[in-house]
């Protein structure tokens, strides 16, 4: 059959015989032409497709017809894996199938989402010496388990992550990679994932993994094979995902992973257990004391990074370093000895694969002094830099540091890197525009000049699907009542909905009280309550949420976007309080200063817009489907008391009128 999207689309195409309540969406025809259109002339398109568009065949019809056509490759990035799951085993395979002709789509993950057999096996017979417990022994046997049954050798397919220690002994890495050489290069899962990337027609992939391969591109080399088109879904994400990507970081806790993986109290780790020619054992002492040298080295560089963020507050959180060496820089020197150290061993080394090793870790080294040399001296230009501290798991008497820095501007990284190639670039989200028709924001933030802008509306009726419902009588944030208010408000409104909600908060530490204040009663009328950041992974805590119809999930900042309920599982989204930015946060002062320097105003400019996008996500949780029906309810008095306040209202679906609560006698929650 054709590949043409209006046939493909329509009331009576292929796609509305093979899904059971398809529904005929104009929107979606027209972004779909509106991507055909750009693939042909190799444009720029940013498109805002509202929920329910489905916006995946919009842009994969086009994209797979110029595969057939024309044998040009696309590449389609996400920013979540739900997305790329969701593209790669249901819309691609039902398109296949629409398809006359044969194209290939792979889903395209790093090198270190793999297993190396060889390395597995080396692992198994010196884990003894390699690893510190029992634990980490029985997750080798289980991962040697696995490795004889997966099909694809990734993480993905991990039914349990193994834990850092011994994944890291156990998969792919270029810097140890023996290629030909390789016992196991004909089974090997990296290997064979690559050359199936590389004769792919259509690579799906997320936005860490492209923007990764845009930087190895700027020093001459990448990741992904040539490619004539980009489409970039989740495109909200971009400047987040490419700011750091562009920039550099330095964490405690990876140096300390590192060091103890080379010498491990006991005796354990790589050097004491390596094999090597006679007479070299000086030399394996001499690195085993750089070791020492270096873990000594991060201990007082970490203090340093503490005691440098104590001068401008507390030491917690993020703390901007604005001026070179404002702390000596003790670990380069022993790290780069360490890595000398280890190139010397890997020329006394019995066995090859222990070579291969050695020079793996000794890249590392070299990459964590030079690290801590261009963080340190502020070398990298265009940056903001900072101190980030963590408090850590284990008892311990002060948090983990990270030195770190990201790229203030990624535009003209970004024009100059991709949107100036000759390349078709396509933009989309269901968030792009910060009012109707503005694109503007994302435009300049991202150096995306010249494209076409679409925003096209939802096909649902929101007008009749949502109630919104806005609470004047809370205070401010800033209130010595507020949190106790905040609690009293939520408890009300699970109680209107009786459950099915989903609590979304801009600050992990509130989301952390108010879940104790509320846990007690809300377990205690038979509600589940899930909390963010606890033990449950990300998608075990929506499963449970989507399980019971009762349930409360109280979420931070991933929750706000991305997640896709549908039906009467959740029908209330409770937003605590309007998502700005924290004024202090490194990278958004940095910001502010930029748009300052040029004769702007960073809050009209930067800040508020940037809070419209991220509440336009958090109300779009709620409807997902045309039958869905619920409730949005705001808890900041502020949309309704600021001037600002109307630009939140105004980038919300036409026909959403909201209702004001201005005293606790709200009428109970009823289906519209």
């Amino acid at each position: 059959m054709s590949l043409e999207a209006h046939s493909i689309l329509s009331e009576t195409g292929p796609l509305a015989r093979r899904l059971q309540g398809f529904e005929f969406r104009p929107q979606q025809v027209e972004m779909a032409r509106l991507v055909e259109d750009t693939l042909q002339r190799k444009g720029r398109l940013m498109v805002e497709a509202g929920t329910g568009v489905g916006k995946s065949f919009a842009y994969l019809i086009p994209a797979i017809r110029h595969i057939v056509e024309k044998r040009e490759r696309v590449v389609v990035a996400t920013h979540t894996i739900s997305l790329q799951e969701q593209l790669i085993d249901r819309d691609i395979p039902l398109l296949r199938a629409v398809a006359t002709d044969e194209f290939s789509a792979v889903l395209v993950k790093g090198r270190n989402n793999y297993v190396s057999l060889r390395r597995l096996r080396l692992a198994g017979k010196r884990h003894d010496r390699l690893f510190f417990n029992e634990s980490e022994r029985h997750a080798l046997h289980q991962l040697e388990e696995w490795s004889t049954t997966t099909q694809d050798g990734s993480l993905g397919s991990l039914p349990v992550h193994p834990g850092e220690a011994v994944w890291e002994q156990s998969q792919s890495d270029s810097h140890n990679c023996m290629g030909r050489k390789c016992p196991t290069y004909d089974q090997c899962f990296y290997q064979s994932a690559r050359r199936r990337m590389e004769n792919a027609d259509l690579l799906i992939c997320n936005h860490a993994l492209f923007f990764s391969d845009l930087a190895l591109r700027m020093r001459g080399h990448g990741l992904l094979p040539d490619y004539q088109h980009v489409i970039l879904d989740e495109a909200h994400e971009l400047e987040d995902v490419a700011s750091e990507h562009f920039g550099i970081k330095l964490s405690e806790a990876a140096v300390q992973h590192f060091l103890r993986a080379l010498l491990a109290h006991g005796g354990k780790g790589f050097l004491p257990q390596l094999r090597l020619k006679t007479g070299a054992e000086v030399q394996v002492e001499a690195a085993m004391r750089l070791v020492e040298r270096c873990e000594h080295a991060m201990e007082g560089m970490a203090i340093d990074l503490l005691m440098q963020s104590r001068k401008t507050g507390d030491g917690a959180g993020e703390r901007r370093v604005t001026t070179p060496d404002a702390i000596p820089n003790g670990l380069s020197e022993p790290m780069w000895e360490l890595a000398a150290s280890l190139r010397l061993l890997k020329e006394q080394a019995e066995d090859e694969a222990d070579a291969f090793e050695l020079n793996a870790y000794a890249e590392r080294a070299d990459m964590a002094a030079r690290s801590a040399d261009q963080l340190i001296t502020q070398s990298l230009g265009g940056c903001v830099y900072w101190i980030e501290s963590r408090k850590h798991h284990r008892s311990r008497s002060r948090p983990m540091m990270t030195l770190a820095a990201a790229v203030v501007d990624v535009a003209p990284i970004l024009s100059e890197q991709l949107f100036s190639k000759p390349i078709s670039v396509t933009l989309t989200s269901a968030t792009l525009a910060t009012t109707r028709g503005d694109f503007s924001l994302l435009g300049q933030r991202l150096g995306f000049d010249g494209a076409v802008c679409a925003q096209l509306g939802s096909p649902f009726d929101f007008a009749h699907q949502v109630r919104l419902l806005i609470d004047r009588t809370m205070p401010e944030p800033n209130h010595a009542a507020y949190e106790q208010a905040l609690a009293d408000r939520i408890r009300a409104q699970i109680h209107r909905t009786d459950g099915g909600a989903f609590v979304l908060f801009t600050n992990a530490t509130t989301m952390e009280n108010l879940a104790k204040r509320l846990e007690p009663s809300l377990r205690a009328a038979g509600h589940a309550v899930l909390v963010q950041n606890r033990q449950l992974p990300r998608s075990m805590m929506l499963q449970q949420f989507v399980e019971d119809p009762r349930s409360v999930l109280f979420g931070v900042n991933s929750f706000w976007q991305g997640v896709d309920v549908r039906g009467e599982g959740l029908r209330n989204v409770i937003i605590t309080r309007l998502p700005f930015d924290p004024p202090d946060k490194p990278l958004v002062k940095a910001r502010s200063e930029r748009v300052v320097a040029s004769g702007g105003d960073p809050f009209r400019q930067d800040t508020l817009p940037r809070a419209i996008l991220r509440f336009r996500q958090g109300f779009g949780r709620l409807i997902r489907s045309s039958t869905d029906r619920g409730n949005v309810v705001v808890l900041d008095a502020r949309i309704a008391t600021k001037s600002y306040g109307r630009a939140f209202l105004e980038a919300l679906p036409e026909g959403v009128v909201p209702e004001w609560i201005d005293e606790e006698s709200d009428p109970p929650y009823q289906e519209s």
